[in-house]
């Protein structure tokens, strides 16, 4: 009989037979091993218990098979025996098929009795043996176990020194910092920026160490000191943000601001006073696709140390003074820098006092200082402000509107003292500019000024956008009441054109150059009309009160042939005006036709009512007499034409040509074309009339005494003379023209040309 093998060094090298099973010798080693280590239990069980095994020898059993039933054979067949974790193999004979004797079963039964006996005894003592075992086995395991106890604590307490030793480790790494950091801080920041920073950081993280290990002694102490040490570097920190922000803060020179500029917008002689303003729309219209070079406020290569600077301060709780450092230095310079580009601080009472033509040029520079302080220095000032507090963003919106706020305020000021002064006409375009201005700059402010800290700024601009658009809009109607209600008393002596006239027809063609912003000043007060239709409408009303007006000047004349030339004159110019102008597109030519035959009208009156009565004097009613000589028609003696009523006629004729010569030469009719058309109107009625009336009567005239004292011109002199009409001419200038001046070299026209007169 033989167990499993176990570990062969702990096999004798006389027992080839008995042996603890492995099983049965891991048992007792887990039993035992919770007081000794692994090593100590395996050389007690193993080494110690093996002796106490007894040799038990093996010993073949016969057994019965159920698949032999017809006889015995020996085989491999065991019959096991299982007691206290104790296996027993014994081979049993197997009857073969061949037959036996009974004496030789009988023999071998009596041997199996044996061996079962012995098997029997065998097994009782390997019972005994094991239940010896079980109590030797508690009871060293009561003996072992103070001693398990101390192994424990043992162990415990290496592993506390352990731990022990490696705070100690930590603590003094924490100590070492400490003392390299306060030497980095008390040399301060001037030598090394860089060491200085990284020793707030160890001394910060020192802080929040020691906080978290209150149980150290030394940690309040460690914590006090460090925290001290930490005001003092963050305080020196404060001044070198100071000083290093300020030596990189300076005013920005109008030059270096107008080499940002487009070409198209830089003035020419270096002063924004040198542009025009009333190029100021023009100028609208180029910058809105120009490209600005951007400005550089402060270094690239500060920027990040002032970062540096600022976050840490932020981290210390210093975020006021982080906040005050810099709007005072940034902002006195922003401010400063517009001072030196040409930017006042005026009040609505200085507004009101400045003269048109001073205020005229100060709106366009505003206009010009607008886009600066917009597009380069705001636009600039947002970068510095957005790359120092990168990452602190409860101080990057709110640091940029402090910084700008009082500049903003002065270049909105002006505006808004413009947009509430006194209404006037001339005001109109000034106030389209500015909110032309405005208009352009609304999304580069919308996109600067963003967050909650720049929301005023952003209503501030905006309700000066509004105001402008208003007052625009008030002034616009203003305007055509204006012009319907003008008072002047001031009449033109020579019947030109007014300068009402010229004045709103000027204003009328410069507000086309307008169009869009007046069709979005229309649709800042929308009212459900379209834009165009309520800028023609306008318009249209602008020139019916213009036309009411001049009608009610035209009164002022006591002679009606003037009133009609006065009216003839300034609704010619304003048809021609918009003929020439984009308000034909918006007027219609309807209206262009219907003012043209209004001019014409006008032209027709004033021929009928200058020389209706001269042409009655060549007019043969009245001529006949029942005494002297007379001519026929044929130019041949009549007996119906009187001599003395011819002389008369000649005479009268005379008198009148040169009272309507000496004062129709001051008349003046500004337009060569309508000119020459209403002179060649006059001639092709007053010289055929003439020629005809001396062909018939002249020879009356001739055969008699003195006759060039009535024949005093000839048609080509009348011809000649009607040349210096409407010329405009001084009373003295039309006296010295007559008879005997060369005659004009100037064709009249053959036939009218623009209004066709009859």
């Amino acid at each position: 009989m033989r167990f499993a093998s176990y570990p062969e060094r702990h096999r004798s090298e006389s027992d080839t037979t008995c042996n603890i099973p492995p099983y049965l010798g891991n048992n007792i080693v887990r039993r035992i091993a919770p007081g000794f280590n692994q090593r100590v239990a395996h050389e007690f069980v193993f080494g110690d218990l093996v002796p106490l095994v007894v040799d038990l020898e093996q010993v073949e059993v016969p057994t019965y098979t159920a698949k032999a039933p017809e006889g015995w054979a020996y085989g491999k067949t065991f019959v096991k025996y299982r007691d206290i974790d104790t296996e027993i193999e014994m081979g049993v004979p197997v009857r073969t098929a061949g037959a036996m004797g009974v004496d030789n079963l009988s023999e071998k039964a009596a041997k199996m009795r044996e061996s079962l006996q012995k098997s029997q005894s065998i097994t009782d003592n390997m019972v005994s043996i094991l239940g010896s075992f079980d109590h030797r086995l508690s009871a060293l395991e009561t003996a072992m176990r103070p001693t398990q106890i101390r192994t424990h604590a043992i162990r415990r307490a290496h592993e506390n020194i352990d731990r022990t030793l490696k705070a100690a480790d930590v603590i003094l790494d924490r100590f070492d910092l400490s003392r390299e950091a306060e030497a980095k801080i008390l040399r301060g920041p001037h030598e090394d920026l860089e060491s200085y920073l990284e020793a707030i950081e160890q001394l910060r993280s020192n802080i929040v160490f020691f906080t978290n290990n209150k149980s150290f002694k030394s940690s309040d102490g460690v914590i006090s000191h460090a925290s001290n040490l930490l005001s003092k570097a963050i305080s020196k920190l404060e001044q070198e943000f100071k000083q290093l922000l300020s030596s990189y803060s300076k005013p920005v020179e109008p030059d270096r601001l107008y080499e940002c500029l487009p070409n198209s917008l830089r003035p020419s002689s270096g002063s924004p006073d040198s542009k025009n303003p009333s190029n100021s729309h023009a100028g609208h219209i180029t910058a809105e696709n120009a490209v600005f070079t951007p400005l550089i406020l402060i270094p690239p290569r500060v920027l990040p140390l002032l970062h540096d600077l600022a976050q840490h301060m932020v981290q210390a709780g210093h975020t006021q003074q982080c906040l005050v450092i810099y709007r005072d230095t940034r902002s006195s310079v922003l401010e400063e820098t517009l001072q030196k580009l040409g930017v006042e601080k005026l009040s609505k009472d200085d507004v009101q006092k400045m003269q048109w033509e001073v205020l005229e040029l100060k709106i366009g520079t505003w206009i010009h200082f607008m886009r600066i302080a917009v597009k380069l220095l705001f636009s600039a000032e947002r970068k510095v402000c957005d790359q120092m507090f990168e990452g602190i963003d409860s101080l990057k919106d709110q640091c940029f509107a402090e910084v700008t706020a009082g500049s903003v305020a002065m270049l909105l000021s002006f505006g808004d003292a413009i947009a509430k002064s006194k209404r006037s006409p001339e005001k109109l375009f000034v106030l389209l500019d500015m909110y032309e201005i405005m208009r352009e700059l609304h999304s580069e402010i919308e996109s600067l000024f963003v967050g909650k800290a720049c929301k005023d700024i952003r209503e501030s601009a905006l309700g000066l956008t509004k105001r402008l658009a208003q007052t625009a809009q008030e002034t616009f109607g203003d305007f055509e009441e204006a012009v319907e209600k003008d008072a002047t008393k001031t009449a033109v002596s020579d019947g030109t054109v007014h300068p009402l006239t010229s004045y709103v027809i000027n204003y009328v063609k410069f507000l086309f150059d307008y169009q869009s912003t007046l069709k979005q000043l229309f649709q800042e007060f929308e009212n459900g009309e379209d834009s165009n239709s309520q800028l023609a409408s306008v318009t249209m009303r602008i020139m019916q009160a213009l036309q009411i007006n001049l009608e009610g000047k035209s009164k002022q004349y006591k002679d009606l042939a003037l009133t009609n030339l006065f009216l003839m004159n300034n609704i010619h110019y304003m048809v021609r005006s918009v003929r020439r102008s984009e308000a034909k597109d918006l007027l219609g030519d309807d209206w262009v036709q219907r003012h043209r035959r209004v001019v014409q009208q006008h032209a027709n009156q004033y021929k009928r009512i200058a020389w209706q009565k001269i042409l009655q004097c060549l007019s043969i009613q009245g001529l006949t007499s029942s005494g002297g000589g007379s001519v026929g028609g044929d130019g041949g003696n009549s007996s119906g034409a009187s001599r003395a009523l011819v002389k008369d006629r000649l005479k009268i004729f005379n008198v009148q040509f040169e009272e309507l010569h000496q004062r129709q030469s001051q008349w003046t009719v500004p337009d060569t074309e309508l000119r020459e058309s209403l002179r060649l109107a006059v001639a092709e009625v007053l010289l055929p009339a003439y020629r005809s009336f001396i062909k018939r009567f002249g020879a009356l005239v001739e055969n008699g005494k003195n006759p060039h004292k009535y024949i005093r011109y000839t048609a080509e002199d009348l011809d000649r003379m009607l040349g210096e009409f409407f010329e405009g001419k001084t009373s003295n200038d039309a006296r010295r023209s007559g008879v005997g001046n060369p005659i004009r070299t100037n064709p009249i026209p053959e036939s009218p040309e623009l209004y066709g007169f009859k």
